[in-house]
């Protein structure tokens, strides 16, 4: 669905994206991680055809961006972290206004159909401007899907939001999923990501590392059991000696181990505990957050760099 092969977008003497090479799939959500200036607005604005590369190429739903850039807008919705909605006319008169910008066959009833699936009909005559800043993002994801777009590009959509209005947005994001529609989701909210993506892109002008966020923890952590003991006797990490363990770590009178199959390997590893005089109160899998992940993967490509 979107293809990209050494995209570079540079503005004078800054290179905001450094040969990009990518690719999501028909039905994903995608998310493209980053800090703030890492180039993920700089990226969007280009899959979206809304400004050239420097060098490179990519394809979008299926087209060739620059050769087909008029039909790749008309196959895309974007949202932009500041949607620009016009205040003073009401959310349908917004909507309306763009339905007919797409042609689209029966402006109304597509206006009628979002704004109900949002939740906005009741208001619907209101103006834009007196709605909160969710409802304003609501309102402004109805307005990039009018069209129904194969590709839907959302930029930051839960900044500036306070935690209800962002939970709101974000339990929207995942009713749009579908096998037809890929979302491009740039953020550098973490927990959003880990919850809402299948797959995500670390990113910082470069390509840092893209995969299922299951898949990148175990690649740099491996897994791990914590056992949580009653009376931690100091060494007996020392005396468990089976062969699936590789290490054991002592954290706050906690066993850290890592293992290759917690599932098949943890009912030996709790008898051979209990043998050994321990007393186990519960055992859980230790899970690295994306956050702790991102952080750990954006300091190892500072310091390479």
């Amino acid at each position: 669905m979107i293809t990209t092969h050494k995209l570079t977008r540079r503005f004078g003497e800054l290179t905001a994206v450094d040969s990009l090479d990518l690719h999501v799939d028909k039905g994903e959500v995608f998310g493209f991680l980053g800090p703030n200036g890492a180039g993920k607005t700089t990226t969007v604005r280009m899959l979206a055809a809304l400004i050239a590369p420097s060098s490179g190429s990519a394809a979008v739903a299926g087209r060739e961006l620059g050769g087909d850039n008029q039909d790749i807008r008309r196959r895309v919705g974007v949202l932009t972290e500041t949607p620009g909605l016009y205040r003073r006319l009401s959310a349908q008169d917004n909507l309306l206004f763009f339905a007919r910008l797409y042609r689209i066959a029966d402006p109304m009833a597509q206006v009628e159909r979002y704004l109900k699936l949002f939740d906005l009909w009741d208001r619907r005559r209101d103006p834009a401007g007196s709605y909160s800043k969710g409802m304003r993002q609501k309102l402004a994801i109805a307005r990039a899907l009018l069209h129904e777009p194969e590709i839907l590009f959302l930029d930051e959509p839960t900044a500036g939001l306070d935690p209800e209005a962002a939970k709101t947005v974000r339990d929207l994001i995942e009713t749009l999923r579908t096998d037809e529609r890929t979302t491009f989701l740039c953020t550098h909210n973490l927990n959003e990501a880990d919850r809402l993506c299948d797959r995500v892109a670390l990113f910082k002008t470069r390509l840092i590392t893209t995969g299922r966020p299951e898949d990148l923890r175990e690649r740099m952590y491996g897994r791990r059991t914590v056992v949580h003991l009653a009376n931690y006797r100091t060494g007996i990490e020392d005396r468990v000696g089976l062969p699936f363990v590789k290490h054991i770590d002592v954290v706050d009178g906690r066993l850290i181990v890592s293992l290759d199959d917690p599932e098949v390997d943890n009912p030996a590893l709790v008898r051979r505990l209990v043998e050994l005089g321990a007393e186990v109160q519960f055992v859980t899998e230790l899970r690295v957050s994306l956050e702790d992940m991102y952080l750990d993967l954006m300091e190892a490509s500072d310091e390479s760099s």
